[in-house]
């Protein structure tokens, strides 16, 4: 069976296929990426007759167009939009979307005498030589009677090469372009992979953006969902821009999305700002239970799963769940919680959680738990937690997640959230995991790691104090950024065998420390720097973290997993120090979650 079609097509004719909703453009109603000189490059390419790439099609089953009938043989544009895009703006002369949601327009401009692009400046507009703005030549009046317009204007030209110039710029509304029309009748995981697989000028394309790309067909309501997902994205990150998206895009003010994420524009959490491709796992989750692009555009298809046929009954009732979901999503109270609860777990940073995917499933789950009526907050709190923490420390986030994901939801469903969550402490949290995996885990420079990260949120967990502080917490470090200081010293570890910094870098060799306790230590080694500080303490002499006494320099020891023998440590016992720490690290770490 051909999985797809080649066919060329004419710049025109795709220009009106456009127009008349024939092939659907999801980017038409998103900012405009592409800087002026691509489009000015583009128009170049087509003149030399150079090749652009193909554009690539495929049926979108159940699309409806803007009056709200559905479209017999509307085609999704799946690559090459920002290319159509392009065209569209330079030859048709349509405005683009810019980054502030207003609509502008892109002017290109030609010189035939150069047979140079350039995008339109004060100074070209000044000039006869150039045509200002190629849309307007393209919709005004014959080839003849511009160019006797032009030799008017520019007397003293070469004729003949300007002729010449101006049939080639004619001649790109009737250019070829390839197209590759992929079959209907492919299955949607099929076009999901071919569609993952497509490279547009060298950026791979996300599975998400297949997503959106079949949202966006679904008339009106398909626009407005796609728009509430990349506007609750942008929001997000920038919530002074809802001035821009009520001011600029009015269709979308008079719906009650606005609405929805109006909230955005007076917050600043940075802990959760999900990018699109979050949003659509998430909602794809809560909405279908599928995790999958390719799952959640079949449920959108209206695919029955029973047997694997398409029915178009099934569209409304889809869109109406992916809507109700994306609802729950963006709402102010749910991400309020949410975040709260991540934080009370210690993470209280964005930087300290080096997987978006571990926090997108949480975040799913707690959507999902809050359906469940006789459980309360608290006992949602706890599994969400808990959950968000086993995830991180298991690896649960990595390499084929989503199908772990609907395979989560599943056993959920069946043996409810609680018994589910203990079945996986069970069989990932056991003895072996606390006292060889999770050491194991902690022997690494990386201050990315997941272990180091929930031993840092255990720590703010629990309220502890940074490195030799008495009442400096590491809360307030993260918050404040810190030092991570090298316990052992980095140019002392350097100068006596360890030159390496993989070695002198681990991560059982950094505590959190204030500045000026940091440079007070300077290159010593513990056993140096250690004797000094007690007899600091023993002569009331010390003010260094205002630690005072030996019991809370004991304690503090304590908090910060270091182990007893720190007094001792240089150089030559250095990975025995790292080894007993790890240790200390992994049960304070589980000590933390057994209490969560």
């Amino acid at each position: 069976m051909a999985k797809y079609e080649v066919k060329q097509t004419a710049v025109s004719q795709v220009l009106a296929d456009v127009r008349s909703d024939k092939i659907a453009i999801p980017e038409l109603q998103r900012p405009f990426v592409w800087k002026t000189w691509q489009v000015r490059d583009l128009l170049d390419s087509l003149y030399n007759g150079y090749p652009v790439g193909y554009l690539i099609t495929w049926q979108s089953v159940g699309a409806k167009l803007k009056g709200g009938e559905v479209a017999a043989h509307q085609q999704i544009l799946i690559d090459g939009q920002q290319r159509v895009t392009a065209l569209r703006a330079a030859i048709a002369g349509q405005p683009v979307v810019g980054t502030r949601y207003q609509k502008k327009r892109i002017a290109i401009s030609f010189n035939p005498l150069t047979e140079v692009f350039a995008t339109q400046t004060p100074a070209i507009r000044k000039s006869n030589e150039w045509i200002h703005d190629i849309s307007e030549f393209y919709s005004g009046s014959s080839q003849l009677t511009f160019l006797r317009s032009y030799f008017e204007k520019n007397p003293d030209t070469d004729q003949r090469k300007v002729e010449d110039s101006v049939t080639k710029l004619a001649a790109i509304e009737h250019a070829q372009v390839g197209v590759i029309s992929l079959a209907d009748d492919l299955d949607v995981e099929t076009v999901a992979e071919i569609f993952v697989r497509i490279n547009a000028k060298g950026v791979p394309l996300s599975s998400a953006d297949f997503v959106m790309s079949k949202i966006a067909t679904y008339g009106n309501e398909g626009r407005n969902l796609r728009k509430l997902i990349d506007y609750f994205c942008h929001l997000a990150v920038a919530g002074h821009a809802f001035s821009d998206i009520k001011e600029n895009d009015e269709e979308f003010a008079a719906t009650e999305h606005l609405q929805k994420i109006q909230w955005l524009r007076n917050q600043s959490d940075e802990l959760f700002q999900p990018e699109y491709t979050d949003v659509i796992r998430i909602t794809g989750l809560v909405g279908f239970n599928r995790g999958k692009a390719g799952a959640i555009v079949s449920e959108l298809s209206g695919l029955d799963p029973e047997t694997r046929k398409i029915d178009e009954a099934r569209i409304p009732g889809a869109y109406e769940r992916f809507g109700h979901a994306l609802d729950q999503l963006v709402s102010k109270t749910h991400i309020e919680r949410f975040v709260m609860m991540i934080k009370s777990a210690g993470f209280i940073d964005a930087s300290m959680i080096g997987s978006k995917n571990a926090l997108n499933f949480a975040y799913a789950l707690y959507l999902l738990l809050r359906q469940d009526g006789d459980m309360t907050e608290g006992q949602r709190s706890r599994i969400i937690k808990r959950w968000f923490v086993l995830t991180l420390l298991s690896g649960r986030a990595v390499g084929s997640f989503e199908s772990t994901w609907e395979t989560d939801l599943r056993r959920i469903r069946e043996s409810g959230a609680e018994r589910y969550l203990e079945i996986l402490e069970e069989s990932e949290l056991g003895e072996g995991f606390w006292n060889v995996a999770l050491p194991q885990e902690l022997n690494t420079p990386s201050t990315r790691n997941p272990a180091f990260q929930t031993y840092l949120a255990a720590r703010v967990n629990s309220g502890g104090r940074g490195f030799l502080s008495k009442s400096i917490s590491v809360a307030q470090m993260i918050e404040g950024h810190g030092d991570l200081h090298h316990i052992v010293p980095k140019n002392h570890l350097i100068q006596n065998g360890f030159p390496k910094q993989g070695d002198y870098n681990q991560v059982a060799n950094f505590a959190l420390t204030e500045t000026p306790i940091n440079i007070a230590i300077k290159d010593r080694p513990p056993k140096e720097y250690m004797a000094w500080i007690s007899e600091q303490i023993a002569t009331g002499q010390f003010r260094l973290g205002e630690i005072t006494n030996q019991e809370d320099l004991k304690a503090n020891l304590a908090e910060n997993a270091i182990p007893e023998f720190i007094g001792d440590v240089t150089a030559t016992n250095y990975q025995e120090f790292l080894e007993a720490r790890r240790k200390m690290m992994a049960a304070l770490v589980r000590r933390y979650y057994e209490a969560l």
